[in-house]
């Protein structure tokens, strides 16, 4: 990742100058320009993270250029100069959307102090509109295990936190992609700014598109104002797209340009916007063989899969299933508040038997029901509730009836849902009075 780039906006070269050495002694990078034009158009051309401008420009004020800017991104904080400084006309700025107003001479280090100030301000308010927190970002360790291919994982995993390049995480469904992704993340060179991250399963091209680009005001009956893309909300950190060989063929060309020149459009925009963010992708599909079936771009294909990693599925690492399962259990135990909750023998070896087709989220809703459903502390097999409907958990002892099987299903549900009954007809898509009529015949059938 490049280092923050400072927007200078002033007419006179020499204090320019001055402000530009300084900065770049201190690392940072700089783009100049001399008045409000000139601003518009480097503001465009080089994707500033912060703007220092004279009050008095040739063409106008700076208090004029803030909408200007605001209407490209409202997040670049703009710091204010000025050498004719008065109370009323601070306050005016700040209201504008000025983050500080500052009267010349400006004191060097000073502006340093203020920089560093609202570049954070800044990263955390692009958090904040990610639905980022403390409790997300806390760490996950995808690693959890002895066995010899997660240690693999981790080995490559390693390899790849020096690099900047797009990442492809390879596995299936619910073994662990996106925690992968978010550990990525947090140990790289962005870890300090923003995770976006967005599952591409199911979505629409119309959605798709806007959701990753965003859109100007009027692109569409509708849009009553401009919105930012999650891709330029990501800038300078990391974009996350889960399931990405589900991404609309009409909107892959975009994403690619996205990539490989930094640069993209917002719906019903004329004009390129830069961007610097790093795209972790991940898929359960073969990629290659979408390639072939004319439903992925090969382009595409080749600019995603420069770094692959491949998440071993949890049947494939049995050895693990007891670790996972006590830190999952440890976890879920204490958000319940009982401590005293543990795994018997009997429940350890009834895991491994398992063949986890839903892998490590499996897991877990497998461990949540139990610790939910357990009225002792020790959890033995005969609590452990597994995903039966899943293709590879046909593990049945005996045959059943489809009644049986109708019956086992509805009790499944509503044991999710907390035995509430709307939501559990909602989900099972019939009216709440037949769900109803369902539980008491259940229950007439069990007293007889």
């Amino acid at each position: 990742m490049s280092p923050p780039r400072i927007l200078l906006v002033d007419d006179d070269p020499l204090v320019r100058s001055g402000i530009r050495r300084f900065l770049e002694a201190q690392g940072y990078l700089t783009a100049e320009a001399q008045n409000c034009k000139g601003a518009e158009e480097a503001f465009r051309a080089h994707r500033p993270d912060a703007v220092i401008s004279d009050y008095r420009l040739p063409d106008g004020n700076a208090i004029e250029l803030l909408p200007l800017l605001e209407a490209l991104d409202a997040s670049v904080p703009v710091i204010i100069l000025t050498a004719y400084g008065s109370i009323a006309l601070a306050v005016e700025a700040i209201k504008q959307g000025a983050e500080q107003f500052l009267t010349k001479p400006v004191e060097l280090a000073a502006l340093k102090v203020i920089l560093v100030r609202v570049l954070d301000v800044q990263r955390a308010r692009r958090n904040q509109l990610a639905g980022s927190s403390k409790h997300q970002r806390e760490s996950i360790d995808p690693f959890v295990g002895t066995s010899s291919a997660i240690r693999e994982l981790a080995r490559q995993a390693e390899k790849m936190l020096v690099s900047e390049s797009t990442v492809l995480i390879c596995g299936e469904t619910g073994s662990g992609k996106g925690v992968l992704a978010r550990w990525l993340h947090d140990r790289g060179s962005r870890k300090d700014e923003t995770f976006v991250d967005l599952n591409c399963a199911g979505l629409s091209r119309e959605f798709l598109q806007t959701e990753l680009f965003g859109h100007e005001k009027g692109a569409f009956t509708g849009a009553v104002s401009a919105k930012m893309g999650l891709y330029e909300l990501a800038h300078r950190g990391t974009l996350f797209l889960d399931e990405i060989g589900d991404v609309d063929l009409q909107v892959q060309p975009q994403l690619l340009k996205a990539l490989e020149e930094g640069r993209f459009r917002r719906l019903g925009e004329v004009r390129d916007r830069v961007i610097d963010a790093r795209l972790i992708a991940a898929t359960h599909q073969d990629l290659w063989q979408l390639v072939k079936a004319g439903k992925f771009r090969s382009d595409l294909y080749f600019r995603v899969s420069t770094l692959p990693l491949f998440v071993p599925p949890l049947r494939e690492r049995r050895e693990d299933i007891p670790l996972l399962a006590e830190q999952l259990l440890a976890r879920i135990a204490a958000e319940l508040g009982r401590a005293e909750l543990h795994l018997e023998a009997s429940a350890i070896e009834s895991l491994q038997r398992y063949s986890w087709p839903g892998n490590i989220r499996e897991l877990r809703n497998v461990i949540e029901r139990a610790a939910l459903l357990s009225q002792d502390s020790g959890i033995g097999s005969e609590g452990l509730r597994f995903d039966w409907m899943a293709p590879r958990a046909m593990e049945l002892d005996r045959m059943v009836t489809l009644a049986e099987l109708e019956r086992q299903y509805i009790e499944r549900v509503l044991a999710q849902e907390n035995g509430r009954i709307e939501i559990a007809a909602q989900r099972l898509g019939i009216p709440r009075s037949t769900l109803y009529y369902k539980v008491k015949q259940f229950k007439r059938i069990a007293r007889n």
